[in-house]
């Protein structure tokens, strides 16, 4: 059985002391391919880096999440675009819009997310989104730019019925996490992900954040880690009345499909 993680921060500071132990767990736990987010210039930069060194296995987004979007300027999208020539680029992202905290301004996260929507569409990558409390103005410039662009995966999809109709009808690809085994915030989750058609959903973990809740032994550390990968497939496999191999193959497909990993 072999999975995709479509979502590992593996540039955080949270793995400094042991990221090659890091990988080297959830390749034997049989999560075989990781796709390592890029959330500003800086981690961009070190995505790539990462790539080179843990190759094969290793992907990456380049990208400036909108919480960096205040950060933008001139020279970031030459440098992204730079950036795009490298073979283990596979998304642009994570861009999107974040009106919950506003660590930048709205303005600057519209125009940031247009950029990279419009680079995405120049450089014929999918684009990795991130989305939260912002679903109106998103889909405004997704609806506008999705003819151009090539495809794309609403990562950490947290939202409810409409919201994923909406994404769906855009025939954008469907990240979920850990956030469905959560019984305090998650249990709307295990009803919608039925509602995913099977060639569009992938899975990750958006380690080390969102550690799943029902994963037992419970763990010390409350950093997640790739290779929890396999928990989070199995709660989905039961949700969906699948075995684990099943779902396993579909999303495994689905990410190969979309990132174009084969």
């Amino acid at each position: 059985m072999k999975l995709v993680d479509i979502g590992v921060n593996l540039t955080d500071h949270a793995f400094s002391a042991d990221r090659d132990n890091v990988i080297a767990q959830a390749f034997e736990a049989g999560v075989t391919s990781l796709i390592v987010t890029g959330t500003n210039l800086n981690e961009s930069h070190q995505a790539v880096k990462l790539c080179q060194q843990y190759n094969p296995g290793l992907w990456c987004t380049a990208g400036i999440h909108p919480h960096h979007a205040k950060e933008w300027n001139e020279h970031h999208l030459a440098e992204l675009k730079n950036l795009t020539h490298e073979q283990c680029v596979v998304a642009i992202g994570e861009t999107g819009l974040d009106f919950n905290r506003n660590f930048s301004p709205p303005e600057q996260q519209l125009f940031a997310f247009e950029q990279q929507l419009k680079l995405a569409a120049e450089v014929a990558l999918p684009v990795f989104l991130h989305e939260r409390d912002a679903h109106t103005e998103q889909l405004k410039l997704l609806k506008q730019y999705r003819p151009h662009i090539q495809g794309g995966v609403i990562h950490c999809f947290t939202g409810n019925r409409e919201e994923l109709e909406n994404y769906l009808e855009l025939d954008l690809y469907v990240g979920i996490t850990g956030w469905i085994c959560d019984e305090r915030r998650g249990l709307h989750l295990q009803e919608l992900v039925k509602l995913i058609p099977e060639n569009r959903l992938v899975l990750e973990t958006d380690s080390p954040y969102l550690l799943p809740r029902t994963l037992r032994p419970k763990p010390k550390s409350r950093r997640n880690e790739p290779r929890h990968l396999t928990h989070i497939n199995q709660q989905i496999a039961q949700m969906l009345e699948l075995s684990e191999s099943e779902l396993a193959k579909r999303t495994t497909d689905n990410a190969n499909r979309l990132f174009k990993l084969n």
